[in-house]
């Protein structure tokens, strides 16, 4: 006898069998972690960047580096024996949950193949893949913003287990690099100012208790892992240095010194001439007075004074030149700076002294022969951004002009994270540093996943009518 027509629902409805679902789900956590992978896995070897080096001496030789923070050095000592998979491996399996959990918790979960299309999409059309491959702590960056938006806007569709662990990886991700603390420090305020405005605007109420702990977790486990590794109760350094870069690089610093030499309060009178053209220039170049005036930590008092005092003489410069960077780092999401092998000096030596035993299969893979070229993928992932850049304010304006549903409100909620994210993103690194695309490629991934979320969480049908 067949089925009636209210059973067959009840057979629709019927959750899958524990065994087949299990399957099903280690089969997409598979694709996922296989496709935010897939640049490591074809290059042989873990990306690695310039700046690699950097993190692993500071955890190696016990010492705060400029920009460099110890923990992600520790974090990447402890994968020397595997030649650094279990790194690259452990950021891909954060990025997949993340992604997972955000689908899940706008409504959109409890389907593996819908997970692993996203996972698969996001790694075709974005930098996402490259982040996660590449032994630098950029890819918590995108990740934490993720995590803080789940806890401030869907803290009620997670499990507790699951709040915690976004937690932990705030954390973590706070004390890898202090760009994310300020990105986090942003975030927070951006919901707290939200708070008023969110029934105006039909939002979800922000919720920040949970998005203040992870914060201040992250700030304890910055302060005391540099205690443990270092023996200092203190952040990772180098926030004045690279300010003063990006002044040198707008030119504020030589028409300081043009109006103040010669000064004998002013040691870098000495170097006037031999300013570099740019912020990499004085805070990397070999031949930077930045290191013939003692170092970062030595130049750190005078570096204070001159901004200091340019502020108060030039306000309206600074102002203006920290915009133009700003703007110009919203827009600079190009895919794979840093990948190419020049300039890696810094990090082969540290490679060679501290994880020798890697070098041949880091010599052997294709990064090292030079044969990655991005131009075809960055003729999708540059415009894919930008457009996805520009419809992130629409889907906000629609959520508070409509009579929105709970699942596009909270659409409308990631994509207004996801702004405040990249626009605080842009200011940190484009105005504190200096314009580069990989500060803003890392988080560019989270513009066009907001947008499909909010696609797929368009109600379908004419709205229930009011009561």
């Amino acid at each position: 006898m067949s089925l009636s027509s209210p059973a067959q629902a009840e057979a629709r409805k019927a959750p899958p069998k524990p065994l087949p679902r299990l399957a099903g789900w280690t089969a997409a956590g598979l694709v996922s972690l296989g496709a935010l992978l897939f640049p490591a896995l074809w290059n042989g070897f873990p990306l690695v960047f310039a700046d690699t080096g950097g993190y692993l001496i500071s955890a190696v030789e016990r010492s705060l580096l400029i920009g460099r923070s110890a923990l992600y050095g520790a974090f990447l000592a402890a994968g020397i024996a595997w030649d650094f998979w279990p790194n690259v491996v452990a950021q891909a399996a954060a990025a997949a949950w993340l992604i997972a959990l955000a689908l899940r918790a706008h409504g959109l979960g409890g389907r593996p193949r819908r997970t692993a299309a996203f996972a698969l999409g996001l790694a075709l059309a974005t930098g996402l893949p490259w982040s996660a491959s590449m032994l630098m702590p950029d890819v918590f960056a995108s990740l934490a913003a993720l995590a803080l938006h789940l806890l401030a806007f869907r803290r009620d569709a997670l499990r507790r287990a699951e709040a915690i662990g976004l937690v932990a990886l705030v954390a973590f991700a706070v004390a890898s690099h202090m760009a994310t603390l300020a990105l986090g420090a942003a975030l927070f305020v951006a919901h707290l100012l939200v708070r008023p405005l969110a029934g105006r605007l039909r939002l979800p109420h922000p919720v920040l208790a949970w998005p203040a702990l992870a914060l201040a977790a992250g700030i304890a486990l910055a302060l005391f892992s540099n205690l443990v590794i270092a023996g200092r109760l203190a952040f990772t350094p180098g926030g004045i240095a690279f300010v003063f870069g990006r002044l040198v690089q707008d030119g504020i610093v030589a028409r300081h010194l043009a109006e103040r030499c010669p000064d004998p309060a002013l040691r870098l009178c000495a170097y006037r001439e031999a300013l570099p053209d740019t912020a990499d220039g004085w805070l990397w170049g070999w031949g930077s007075p930045l290191y013939k005036l003692g170092g970062p930590d030595a130049f750190a008092a005078e570096a204070h004074a001159i901004i200091v005092a340019t502020l108060a003489r030039h306000p309206v410069e600074h102002l203006a030149a920290a915009l133009r960077a700003a703007a110009r780092q919203l827009v600079r999401v190009r895919t794979g700076e840093g990948v190419n092998p020049h300039d890696m000096e810094h990090a082969v030596r540290a490679l060679e002294r501290y994880a020798p035993g890697v070098m041949p299969r880091f010599a052997a893979a294709r990064q090292q022969q030079d044969l990655f070229d991005f131009t075809l993928l960055n003729r999708l992932h540059v415009p894919l951004a930008l457009l996805a850049l520009a419809l992130l304010p629409a889907i906000v304006i629609a959520g508070a002009r409509g009579r929105a549903s709970p699942a596009s409100a909270a659409s409308a909620a990631f994509a207004l994270s996801v702004i405040f994210a990249l626009l605080a993103n842009a200011a940190i690194c484009g105005a504190l540093s200096n314009p580069n695309d990989r500060y803003q490629s890392r988080l560019a991934w989270l513009a066009p996943f907001a947008v499909a979320v909010a696609v797929l969480s368009r109600p379908r049908g004419p709205a229930a009518p009011s009561v």
